[in-house]
């Protein structure tokens, strides 16, 4: 057997556990840089796809002639074209690997830095200023989530460990659920109202595209900080810009856009209330490391002639 693990830009792939498992018996290659033509992947039954890099568009998965399965990696595919690689006899399996930890922390991190002003303030530190603003504490605040699955969750306890209370919304939450998750159920406009943090943590789903648009921002305190590092279209990015300009809200932490990488002269970029990552929540040595785990069961069950986890969100 053959492998190909694409799009490894952080090179961290050959050092995991799974890579080494794989290699006992089969033909690993890991291509840290874009493969370029189809051609490159002639020969490989298995393509490991990191994250949503590679586009698998027809076209692409007509010319994988020699693939037997796509273990794709994360819990997003909108980049592969389904109905495609089932014409193309391509199997595409799912290495999830669970939930990501990098991106609840990372939440609190995004937190921390725009309501405590620490990049604003290290930058002025390096012009040899010496500003002293005072800036809110996160203990006795409310933390309102959007989205209370795994990841939504992780973050609420780890809000909950600064001693702040949590309250919570999601289409498919009620009161009874938010509870045994040690969260109080909120409508959403009533969470928005409450909330000193707003963090999103839903999925994109034509449901929740612009979900938090100009109406809903409006209802938030103008000392609410919003973070989001779910998907950008969960926002609608104009009426955050306006709210965030209109001071209608006290700032934001975003580590995903709507188009990325964000664009030059984005007027996210000359806000000096907003705190910007470059979608820095899922690349972590935590998160490489299941993700290796992962494909490596996927692909063992697949060899095996055994069932393995499959995408059914088309």
């Amino acid at each position: 057997m053959r492998i190909a693990i694409l799009d490894d830009i952080h090179q961290i792939w050959s050092t995991t556990e799974g890579v080494a498992r794989l290699r006992e018996s089969a033909d690993v290659t890991i291509f840290t840089k874009p493969f370029g033509e189809a051609s490159a992947l002639k020969g490989f039954d298995v393509l490991i796809a990191n994250r949503e890099r590679t586009r698998f568009d027809r076209e692409l998965l007509e010319q994988l002639a020699d693939a037997k399965i796509i273990v794709q990696t994360g819990n997003h595919a909108n980049h592969l074209d389904f109905v495609a690689a089932k014409d193309c006899g391509i199997n595409v399996g799912q290495a999830s690997a669970g939930y990501s930890i990098g991106a609840a922390e990372l939440a609190i991190g995004l937190t921390l830095a725009v309501s405590r002003q620490i990049p604003k303030l290290d930058t002025a530190l390096r012009r040899s200023e010496w500003p002293v603003p005072s800036t809110p504490v996160l203990h006795g605040k409310t933390f309102g989530v959007i989205g209370l699955g795994r990841v939504g969750t992780h973050t609420a306890n780890i809000a909950r460990a600064f001693g702040m209370s949590v309250i919570a919304w999601s289409p498919h939450l009620d009161q009874q659920s938010a509870q045994a998750k040690n969260a109080e159920y909120r409508e959403l406009d009533a969470l928005l109202s409450e909330a000193d943090v707003l963090s999103i943590h839903t999925a994109l789903k034509p449901e929740t595209l612009g979900l938090i648009n100009a109406q809903r921002l409006s209802l938030m305190k103008p000392t609410a900080y919003l973070v989001n590092t779910a998907r950008g279209p969960i926002v609608d990015e104009k009426s955050l810009v306006s709210a965030l300009e209109q001071g209608i809200i006290a700032g934001a932490g975003l580590d995903v856009f709507d188009q990325e990488p964000l664009p030059k002269n984005h007027p996210l970029t000359r806000l000096p209330n907003v705190v910007l990552t470059p979608h820095i929540g899922w690349p972590t040595d935590d998160g490489y490391a299941r993700f290796s785990a992962s494909a490596t069961e996927v692909i063992l069950a697949y060899k095996d002639g055994q069932d393995f986890p499959k995408f059914d969100e088309h």
